[in-house]
């Protein structure tokens, strides 16, 4: 005979099986790599980029799904054959779909219907469903109406981002970091420079330098269309921008609440031609292509370098390799899409190129102090 106070009730059952096989999925999974740029020119200045484009599904988001369906999961949130629903069309979208047909239940990613079909391709091949919307700006709306309608969770990352990761360790982006650094010439980086999409990475990786009580500094790069910048600068959590980021998955309309200014200690804002200018540069020193983010990643990681030459300064910087820029051979690849969102990188890259070779940075941007 079954003792009932002993047996775990079937719905607490599902959900460590769940938890269990994603954990056995991360176990699997080798840490990403550390890449460190050669940069002869640059004496004293090492940069170094993590690549989070070799996970399962392909970007940096992979962490983030990951850390929301443990969240979720372990809060009670999500249940057994209860529908998921995300408000994504991008890179989250696709690692959430991955994770949700890794335990067994139906994924809903609420979008524009104007996403184009490489992006619906790649979720639908995780097992997700694209849920379109006309109204771009009803998608946080929208998604909470439908997990209503199928009795299921709305996961919100934008949201719960910055508290569904362990900031404090346990195998975070933010701590793995230090561990690879742990043997480097500067081992404590100068700065990590990361830009922002829901906030969660900049919060994790603020909030563990503090805990460590490290010397670096956190510098956030902001896209042009987004209120992450005039939210930091202004202190106004209540910033908006009207026109939706041309640099996927970085980039806001409203300071999400998983954005913590406080944790960081600087922010400047790239203008959209000179990220996509710098994805090109870093493509090409790296003999593949990254993404946009990674191209405003990079050149933010030159900003604060070119600052240390002028101040005499050595060390190290560390920032992401989002997502592979295989992506975006329709988009930031694609000369018509270029001239049709009326950006051009290319006047740009020569600088870069420039700063690399040794030369002085001779770009500018708009930046804010913590």
């Amino acid at each position: 005979m079954v003792n009932s106070r002993m047996a775990k009730p079937q719905s607490r059952a599902w959900a460590d099986r769940a938890v269990a096989a994603i954990e056995a999925d991360q176990h699997r999974s080798a840490d990403t790599h550390l890449w460190k740029l050669d940069l002869p020119a640059l004496a004293g200045i090492d940069f170094y980029l993590k690549d989070e484009s070799t996970h399962p599904t392909g970007s940096l988001k992979h962490r983030l799904a990951r850390s929301l369906f443990l969240y979720a999961l372990c809060n009670g949130h999500v249940r057994e054959n209860a529908a998921v629903v995300e408000a994504s069309s991008g890179s989250t979208a696709v690692s959430e779909a991955y994770f949700a047909r890794m335990i067994g239940v139906p994924f809903y990613a609420v979008m524009p219907r104007s996403t184009s079909p490489e992006k619906i391709a790649a979720i639908e091949h995780h097992g997700g469903n694209c849920h379109f919307i006309d109204d771009g700006r009803r998608i946080y709306a929208e998604s909470t109406e439908l997990a209503a309608r199928l009795g299921g969770h709305f996961m919100d990352q934008f949201t719960h981002a910055e508290r569904a990761t362990d900031w404090r360790g346990n195998n975070n982006i933010a701590e793995s970091i230090f561990g690879q650094m742990r043997e480097e010439p500067h081992p404590i980086p100068a700065w990590v420079v990361m830009s922002a999409g829901t906030g969660g990475t900049t919060a994790t990786i603020g909030r563990y330098i503090r805990y460590k009580r490290h010397a670096t500094q956190l510098s956030v790069a902001d896209v042009e269309r987004s209120a992450f910048f005039g939210g930091f600068s202004t202190r106004d959590a209540n910033c908006r921008c009207e026109q939706p980021s041309r640099i996927e998955g970085i980039g806001r309309p409203r300071v999400e609440p998983s954005f913590v200014p406080g944790v960081i200690d600087h922010m400047l804002r790239v203008p959209d031609a000179v990220s996509l200018a710098a994805m090109r540069v870093l493509s090409r020193r790296l003999g593949r292509r990254v993404g946009g983010s990674t191209g405003t990643n990079f050149i933010a990681m030159c900003f604060q370098a070119a600052r240390m030459i002028e101040l005499g300064e050595a060390g190290s910087l560390v920032t992401l390799i989002c997502d592979s820029g295989e992506r975006y051979a329709n988009t930031y690849y694609s000369d018509e899409w270029l001239r049709a969102n009326n950006l051009d990188p290319s006047p740009f890259e020569p600088a870069i190129e420039s700063f690399l070779s040794g030369k002085r940075l001779t770009l500018q941007f708009e930046e804010s102090w913590g």
